[in-house]
């Protein structure tokens, strides 16, 4: 058997390894957690929890950082990395975005957590720049109704309900429904951190860093940047408005 034929025999049957991300497009790329609900069950205190979110702030850096994004939101167990419109890394190709992008979020976050922990990875690609503002508003929207939905469940179990029983009280209750209930038990939702109620952003900022010139013996100033991380994010058309300014 001739070895070359039989290489390019195997290799030809990667079907996905060519498949790319279509030029010009503005790609995210969005984790999640898997299996993150009994997860959090198990080490963490509901409906939120500091420490939970810290660990997937750092995750969301590690991402931003290492896929040289724009900007990274994260809410409940997933993380939203936005890429240049001309992001070339990996020469676009969509297996190795998703499997490194997967892979550096389960060991920075189980390195940060210290606990073992898994995310899977998508594409969303965005023609316009409207899509991308959509998208963010879609996903700060699924926040605000997570942080709601969990407040109100994880409300109904602490006061002794059992899970059937939160679960049936909260079917097809409305958002005013679900807000009264939080009243009664003396949780007012707009009180709630706002982190939790819309997410966290982070995005690159410039600073100013002083330094020393032993040649010239004066002080010298350099511009560098750093991640700002951002847990008091505008929402509805603030944050559309927000969003746009990364596209620029």
């Amino acid at each position: 058997m001739d070895s070359d034929e039989f290489e390019s025999r195997m290799r030809g049957l990667e079907y996905f390894h060519d498949l790319k991300m279509l030029p010009g497009t503005w790609p995210v790329i969005r984790v999640d957690g898997k299996g993150f609900s009994k997860f959090t069950a198990a080490h963490y205190e509901k409906p939120f929890d500091e420490r939970f979110s810290r660990c997937m702030v750092e995750t969301a850096q590690a991402l931003l950082v290492n896929l040289g994004g724009l900007f990274a939101y994260t809410e409940s167990d997933e993380i939203s990395v936005l890429l240049p419109r001309e992001w070339s890394l990996f020469d676009r190709e969509v297996e190795k975005a998703v499997s490194i992008s997967a892979g550096i979020a389960s060991s920075t976050f189980t390195l940060a957590c210290g606990f073992a922990a898994v995310f899977d990875s998508r594409v969303w690609l965005g023609a316009t720049d409207q899509l991308v503002v959509d998208y963010f508003r879609w996903r700060q929207a699924d926040a605000t109704r997570c942080a709601l939905n969990g407040w109100a469940y994880w409300t109904l179990w602490n006061a002794g309900e059992s899970v059937g029983a939160a679960t049936r009280a909260l079917h097809e209750k409305s958002v005013a429904e679900k807000n009264e209930l939080l009243f009664r038990h003396g949780i007012n939702f707009n009180d709630v951190p706002l982190w939790q109620r819309r997410g966290v952003g982070l995005s690159w900022e410039q600073y100013e860093k002083i330094g020393h010139d032993p040649i010239q013996n004066a002080s010298v100033t350099a511009i560098r940047r750093r991640v700002k991380v951002d847990r008091e994010l505008a929402m509805k058309d603030d944050f559309s408005q927000f969003i746009a300014g990364f596209l620029v």
